[in-house]
This record gives C-alpha cells, sequence and structure tokens, in this order.
C-alpha cells in the first residue's frame, strides 16, 4: 500500500513544480509513520507478558459515503483504520517497546498516582489513517460553481491518547496531513468511478490548493444512565462535548447518544469519522471477559451539533486564495442505526442527517456510515 501510495504521488502533476520535493516527502513519512503504527505496534503489545496484556487492543475499520443517501456530493467519501493499543499501565517493561513510548507509560502511571487514585482508569496510546473527500453538487461542471462548495481532499494521519473509566473517557488527538492534490482524493475518486463505471468528475482542477494540515482536538464523553436487567436487556445514555483548534477546522462540539437492546457493550458508543471519535473500544475490561461476552443487538440515536469558527473545506485555503463559500456557524447531525456484538467483533451501519453547512446548499446532506472493530 505504502509503495501504490508513494507511485501516486510521484506521478501527480503539481501546480508548484518547486514545492515537488516537499511535499512528497512529507507524504511519504505521514504514510510511513502510520503504516508502522497501525501493523507492527499491533505486534509489538501482543509480545506482552499475560499479566502485561490482560486489557485488549483494538482494530477498528470505518467508511462513509454519501451513496447510501442516494447523493454524489458534498461529504462524498470517508475511509479510516485505527488501531488503539492495551492499557499502557501493563506494558512498563515489555521488551522491544520504543523509548519514547516507554517515558509516556512511566508518566501516565505517575500522573495516575497523584490524580486519579480512587477511580481504575486505563491509558492508551492510538494511531489513525484517514482520507475524506469533498465535491459540489454537480461534479460534471467543468467550469467553477462559485456557489457550491469546492472540490477538496483531506489526506491525514493522528496519533490519539485516551484515558478512561467505565464511565468517563477523555480523549486528546493530534491529527496531521495534507490538503489538496497531496490529498489524492481526485485520484481515489477517479479510480473508484472508472471502476463502477460512473461518470468521471470534471471539476477536480478548482479544488483546494496543496496546504499542510493540523488539528488538536480534545473530548470527554460521559456515560450518564446505564439500566440491565438480568436477561441483558437494558439501555444506557452517552455525552460527550469536545474542541478541535487548527487550521482545518475550529469548532466546539457536543452531543447526546441513547442505546436500547441486547447486551449493549460497556465502550463509549458508535462514532462517525472525525477527530476523537474512535470510541469502539471497550471501556475497562479484560481479553478474557472480551472473548467471553454474549451476543448483543441494540439500536442507537445521537443528536449531535457543532459552533463552527472555521471550516477550511468552506473557507478556502489558509495561506492562499481559493475557491471558498459563506458556511453557516451551527452544524447538526441526527444519527440512527444499529450494531451487532459477537465475542471480539463490532458491526455497526448508521444513517447520517447533517444540517446545511453553507447558505447557498440547496438541501439538507444524508450519508451512510459502517465501521467494523476488532478487540483482541
Amino acid at each position: 500500500m505504502y509503495s501504490a501510495l508513494v507511485y501516486c504521488c510521484g506521478g501527480m502533476r503539481w501546480k508548484r513544480p518547486p514545492q515537488f520535493f516537499c511535499r512528497t516527502l512529507l507524504l511519504r513519512r505521514l504514510v510511513l509513520g502510520c503504516m508502522f503504527a497501525l501493523i507492527v505496534a499491533p505486534l509489538t503489545g501482543a509480545n506482552a507478558e499475560d499479566s502485561r496484556a490482560a486489557t485488549p487492543q483494538t482494530f477498528s475499520l470505518s467508511f462513509e459515503n454519501d451513496l447510501f443517501g442516494d447523493s454524489d456530493a458534498q461529504y462524498t467519501n470517508g475511509l479510516k483504520m485505527s488501531w488503539l493499543s492495551p492499557d499502557l499501565k501493563g506494558l512498563d517493561g515489555v521488551a522491544g517497546l520504543p523509548t519514547p513510548l516507554l517515558k509516556l507509560v512511566r508518566r501516565l502511571n505517575a500522573f495516575e498516582e497523584r490524580l486519579v487514585a480512587n477511580e481504575a482508569r486505563q491509558f492508551n496510546v492510538g494511531f489513525s489513517l484517514g482520507q475524506m473527500m469533498y465535491t459540489p453538487n454537480d461534479t460534471q461542471a467543468v467550469d467553477l460553481v462559485a456557489s457550491d462548495r469546492p472540490y477538496a481532499g483531506w489526506f491525514y494521519g493522528a496519533l490519539t491518547l485516551v484515558s478512561k473509566s467505565d464511565r468517563v473517557a477523555d480523549t486528546f488527538e493530534i491529527q496531521l496531513g495534507m490538503i489538496g492534490p497531496a490529498s489524492l482524493a481526485e485520484s481515489a475518486q477517479k479510480f473508484v468511478h472508472d471502476i463502477r463505471d460512473l461518470p468521471s468528475p470534471r471539476g477536480w482542477e478548482h479544488q483546494l490548493d496543496d496546504e499542510p494540515g493540523l488539528v488538536l482536538y480534545y473530548e470527554r464523553k460521559w456515560r450518564l444512565l446505564r439500566r440491565v436487567n438480568s436477561l441483558g436487556l437494558g439501555f444506557d445514555v452517552i455525552t460527550h462535548a469536545g474542541l478541535a483548534l487548527g487550521n482545518v477546522a475550529d469548532y466546539v462540539a457536543g452531543g447526546t447518544e441513547i442505546r436500547m437492546g441486547v447486551n449493549i457493550p460497556d465502550d463509549f458508543g458508535t462514532s462517525l469519522i472525525r477527530p476523537g471519535g474512535d470510541a469502539n473500544a471497550p471501556a475497562v475490561a479484560t481479553r478474557d471477559a472480551i472473548r467471553a461476552r454474549r451476543p448483543g443487538l441494540y439500536a442507537f440515536a445521537a443528536l449531535s451539533g457543532r459552533l463552527v469558527g472555521r471550516d477550511i473545506f468552506l473557507d478556502g485555503n489558509t495561506f492562499s486564495n481559493s475557491h471558498d463559500v459563506d458556511k453557516k456557524p451551527l452544524v447538526g447531525d441526527l444519527v440512527v442505526g444499529a450494531s451487532i456484538i459477537y465475542r471480539s467483533f463490532k458491526v455497526s451501519y448508521a444513517q447520517v442527517f447533517r444540517s446545511k453547512e453553507f447558505d447557498a446548499q440547496g438541501r439538507r446532506h444524508k450519508f451512510g456510515s459502517l465501521s467494523l472493530a476488532f478487540s483482541f
């Protein structure tokens, strides 16, 4: 995969040839670092002794597309794969653990002893690799459609730090990537349209210019209520509040999710592809408990909102002139769906109904979100 991405980068025609080497080098380092984390790090954690590896690690894959909503515009596609480590406190002394990660483990141990001594907490580190793409409604128009949103892509890697108990989860995430032709969104969409025999989009020459992107995100989730009877039937209520800063997006977010069904897992709900969205990992559980859990089936509904200060995919490039539209400051999502749990696996599907994001948008947007998580 890494070789294929580098080949694609080398074969692209850049608008500013003198910057080619810098962009390619950044993208190579981003891809290489995330692929190492997603592939090698889980194997390293698996070598821990049984007492140190009692808590599970989680790998998840998420796919979002508006074809589930009978359209091919706005937020049109998202793909993300991520890995979340076992409890870091149990990894102190594991052979082969990188020195920076070992230092982090020891600092987290000291932090817990001082501040959360009365509450059992786990500390996890996660790595993600993802891509998102945005297009206007008319992808066959060759000329710029000034009243519609810009073509844009976002290719990124992320480092996530999580501190959680069975009722509260604190998440801090750093996303670093590229917006513009270097995101490979144009190549990806044209490739998919070609193999599916769909009309090729014709307006990508108007996409946002290349720009390094940074997102800093903090979020807290609370399990406000949980009720379960002897048969496993029950419900829970999870709420969250978060803050994003960076040249990609600035916003304050909040929302609530309600889940009802049989054998609802003790994780923190089902999230969309977004910063801090990896909620599939169990709250505080052992590997044996995960393998022994009974099959579960539940429905969920969530309502969330964002007060947006900046959205580069609507406001345009930060450091250069580009196509932009007048965004709406308040954006809301209604999410409804269902999840199936079987031992270490969790499969979820959700339909998302999103309010208008900019003034000239013709109608509200909807898309589907599919995720698979495996805890081991």
